[in-house]
């Protein structure tokens, strides 16, 4: 049948079932309450699409800077489902940066803190906090039912860990990274990309106990990697493939690096 229904002062006609107050696409069900909170992103890209954000499972792994602007928009969009995994409490030195917790939230778990301020902002979104370090012996379990995964993390050791269990397990993973003003970007899609460890060395990767962070930095790359992967599950826009995004936000600048696959890579190489 066909469903007309008033958004923005404007009327869609859809063809589709109506039940119970709600939109049938497929599997996915938009409700009338739905339609109207996104309502200004389907003017966009179509309801077929948001229907496709709804079916999504994204893992966010860090619920720190990164994680929290790309947790926000995610959950704010519509993504159906999102895991936010992290093992951490909230402390008063991550408030500059990591918008999800509050003053009152120090000395909670971040994942708890998380899961209130995201369901609150959509009651639509299925919000899984895992209070989990991601290992090699449990990232299978973790990611086996998700569609992609964030890169929220804070320090080599685990981006590299994740990266290798990414590759694995066939998941795409949007890495991003940052210190003071700058920061990067990089879609990895296993067997169509490079991975991280296809051009990153030793000498690049040293860690510092306390990285310097301006607050706004993880803001913007956070908010990137929503935004690629809002274009990876839907298929809308066209999303950085084999370039290393890099932001220099002391000169406002956006540049791109041309990052290939190692065919000798020891983690991506066979894939």
């Amino acid at each position: 049948m066909c469903f007309k229904t008033d958004l923005g002062n404007k009327y869609f006609y859809i063809n589709a079932r109506v039940l119970g107050g709600s939109l049938l696409e497929g599997e996915a069900m938009l409700t009338i309450e739905e339609l109207k909170r996104y309502d200004r992103q389907i003017k966009v890209f179509g309801v077929e699409v948001q229907t496709k954000l709804k079916r999504a499972r994204v893992a966010i792994i860090g619920a720190g800077g990164l994680g929290s602007p790309a947790a926000y928009y995610l959950a704010a969009m519509g993504v159906g489902t999102i895991k936010i995994i992290d093992y951490d409490k909230v402390s008063l030195s991550n408030l500059n940066r990591q918008i999800l917790h509050w003053t009152n939230d120090i000395g909670r778990d971040k994942v708890l803190s998380a899961y209130e301020k995201l369901s609150n902002l959509n009651p639509h979104v299925k919000i899984i906090p895992i209070k989990e370090k991601v290992t090699r012996e449990n990232a299978e379990e973790l990611l086996r039912d998700v569609d992609l995964c964030i890169d929220a993390l804070d320090n080599w050791e685990s981006k590299l860990l994740l990266n290798d269990v990414c590759v694995k397990y066939r998941k795409p993973l949007i890495h991003a990274g940052v210190r003071g003003t700058y920061g990067q970007m990089l879609l990895i899609i296993p067997g169509k990309t490079p991975c991280l460890r296809c051009f990153l060395t030793e000498d690049v990767m040293r860690e510092e106990e306390r990285l310097p962070v301006l607050g706004v930095t993880p803001g913007v790359l956070g908010t990137l990697q929503a935004l690629e992967a809002v274009k990876l599950l839907t298929g809308y826009g066209k999303n950085i493939l084999n370039k290393l995004l890099i932001f220099d936000g002391y000169e406002l600048d956006f540049s791109y690096v041309e990052v290939k696959r190692n065919p000798q890579c020891s983690v991506c190489g066979s894939v």
